[in-house]
């Protein structure tokens, strides 16, 4: 059964989109924001959780970005994707339609670009061409994308931290591989497997008190080397219709157009990048009608000098999280 068979309702979407807002938000402060019982938001929210229709994870900082843009042989594009997914660092990987075959964005600190374009990607099966972009910075990340589902009171009563593009900034300067003691490794390393984990966990597993780990989750949040991914397939949120573009445009023009882009609540991801084409996007939308007019007449699109579009048509890693279809594919192999 894929995500979008399950029956999801506008409470559970805006608990969706509290988790997105903080992961680690308990099911109290969830209700209290919600203006919900607390049991209905627990009960609703577990589903969630155990379904997987939502995870929430801990995606830890390691430096450098870079997007991979792969080209394959027909019939091999998808196992090109699963094994692209698979990567060390990899953190997002979406099969697309056009002419570019697979997106990914990869963490990859300078001295591993070499070794990623000169021996990773070309051993990757099917691959017959490739291009490796450096991130530059972000206008948005996908942690910090919320649906426009909740008011901005609501959005108010669940923010903590400071906005996850001021700490991804924050964060390539101090990777989380500079030297930190073990407890705080162990800490990372079980967030990295789940996001909600309690603090009693994280103590036990750490071997500190509850009072410690509560101390080191929220300073290792707050400083962006740890951000807490709520992730979900846009389609749950109705909005079943996913692109990545990349818009060129004059280098003077590049802040304005990120600037107008944020304006819609339906860009998930905007960063600038080398190459010919300066900024790359991931915008999700209702329909593929409301897509044309988001690439036509959204006042962003009069600063642009062109746009190429794809849509995507498969996507197996989110937020460094094997997506559902991913699992469906690792345990059942291809289907046809």
């Amino acid at each position: 059964m894929s995500t979008v068979d399950v029956g999801v309702d506008a409470l559970d979407r805006r608990i969706i989109a509290a988790l997105q807002i903080d992961g680690r938000a308990s099911w109290r402060r969830i209700a209290t924001a919600l203006g919900e019982p607390e049991r209905t938001v627990a009960r609703r929210g577990l589903r969630l959780l155990e379904t997987r229709l939502v995870t929430v994870t801990g995606l830890i900082a390691h430096g450098d970005t870079v997007i991979v843009r792969l080209n394959c042989r027909p019939g091999q594009v998808r196992e090109a994707a699963i094994a692209a997914a698979a990567g060390s660092g990899t953190v997002f990987t979406y099969v697309l339609a056009g002419s570019v075959d697979c997106v990914a964005e990869v963490q990859c600190p300078p001295d591993r670009l070499a070794r990623l374009m000169l021996e990773e990607l070309p051993a990757l099966p099917g691959v017959v061409s490739q291009q490796v972009t450096p991130v530059l910075r972000y206008f948005r990340t996908v942690h910090e994308w919320q649906p426009g589902l909740l008011t901005a009171d609501e959005v108010g009563a669940l923010a903590r931290f400071p906005t996850p593009a001021e700490t991804a900034e924050r964060a390539a300067g101090e990777s989380s591989d500079v030297e930190r003691a073990p407890e705080e490794w162990r800490i990372l390393r079980a967030l990295a497997r789940d996001g909600r984990s309690t603090h009693e966990e994280l103590a036990a597993l750490a071997g500190v008190s509850e009072a410690t780990a509560r101390r080191r989750v929220e300073a290792l949040t707050r400083s962006g080397v740890v951000s807490i991914r709520a992730s979900t397939e846009p389609a749950l949120l109705g909005l079943p219709v996913e692109a990545m573009l990349w818009i060129r445009t004059r280098p003077d023009d590049v802040e304005e157009v990120g600037r107008l882009l944020l304006d819609s609540p339906l860009v998930r991801y905007a960063a600038v990048v080398m190459g010919e084409y300066q900024i790359l996007v991931d915008v999700v939308q209702p329909s593929k009608r409301a897509l044309h007019e988001f690439l036509t007449t959204s006042p962003w699109v009069r600063r642009v000098e062109a746009v190429q579009s794809h849509l995507v048509v498969e996507a197996l890693m989110r937020s460094a999280t094997p997506t559902a279809r991913l699992r469906e594919l690792a345990g059942g192999g291809e289907e046809g």
